[in-house]
């Protein structure tokens, strides 16, 4: 898989993990835009509607991110998305369920192993196929 072709929207309003992603991602070449906030992400989607996957956070201020994900899947249905939390009794609600979001989809924070999200990545972008 040509990672140089694949675009990825970080979503975390903790910089030191925004910045943490958007280096693993960049080091093996995909195209990474970050935002802090759901609603910066809503902002970024409405704008540049071409990301493949997101990488989103629950606990952000302001909307929520599984409340961003639920929005951005009217205005963008083919973006595919991770969930990166730290939220140890996170389940998967029936509103992400009913827009294809599946649990093995949900990582927990801190991620020792940034190298499942890539193998995430691939699993759901060869879904598409």
């Amino acid at each position: 898989m040509d990672y140089r072709s694949i675009n990825i929207l970080i979503i975390d309003d903790e910089i030191a993990i925004r910045y943490s992603l958007t280096s693993f991602f960049e080091d093996y070449d995909f195209n990474v835009t970050s935002a802090a906030s759901a609603e910066e992400a809503l902002e970024i989607l409405n704008e540049k509607k071409n990301f493949h996957v997101a990488i989103v956070d629950l606990r952000l201020p302001g909307m929520t991110g599984d409340k961003m994900i639920l929005e951005a899947s009217k205005i963008y249905p083919e973006l595919k998305y991770l969930i990166h939390t730290g939220s140890i009794n996170y389940f998967v609600s029936d509103e992400l369920k009913n827009i294809g979001f599946k649990d093995e989809f949900v990582f927990l924070k801190p991620q020792n192993n940034l190298k499942i999200f890539i193998d995430a990545i691939e699993k759901l972008l060869e879904s598409k196929k």
